[in-house]
């Protein structure tokens, strides 16, 4: 089992930028794949990124394409996803989670592991 715990959220205006930490425990880090994941009010939680347990292969939701990159360092059990021009449809709660797989992938059921969530709130 991995324990994930995310930090870095807030309150950004449009245009800004923040930057994501997720902090792993338990399975070895390296080993497993990464991902970013989001819910907004009334919607369903959607894919946003994704990482594979090198570091090596990345997959995006085309909506943030250019704008978002994930990235980890294994060396310190940690994964993160740099948000730059963020808009208000941005507004979400985030959520890092953990792959029972190596490779990268958009599917939830691939990630069997969640943390808590952080909100990131984008304002007009």
């Amino acid at each position: 089992q991995v324990q994930l715990v995310e930090s870095g959220g807030g309150l950004v205006q449009a245009g800004g930028s923040l930057r994501l930490s997720c902090a792993a425990s338990g399975r070895s880090f390296s080993s497993y794949a990464m991902g970013w994941f989001r819910q907004a009010p009334g919607k369903e939680r959607e894919f946003v990124a994704a990482i594979n347990s090198r570091g090596g292969t990345t997959y995006y939701e085309d909506s943030v394409k250019g704008r978002f990159t994930i990235s980890r360092d294994n060396a310190k059990n940690t994964l993160y996803l740099q948000m730059n021009s963020l808009k208000p449809e941005d507004t979400a709660v985030y959520y890092c989670a953990a792959s029972t797989y190596s490779s990268a992938s958009n599917s939830q059921a691939n990630f069997g592991s969640w943390g808590q969530g952080t909100q990131v709130t984008v304002s007009s």
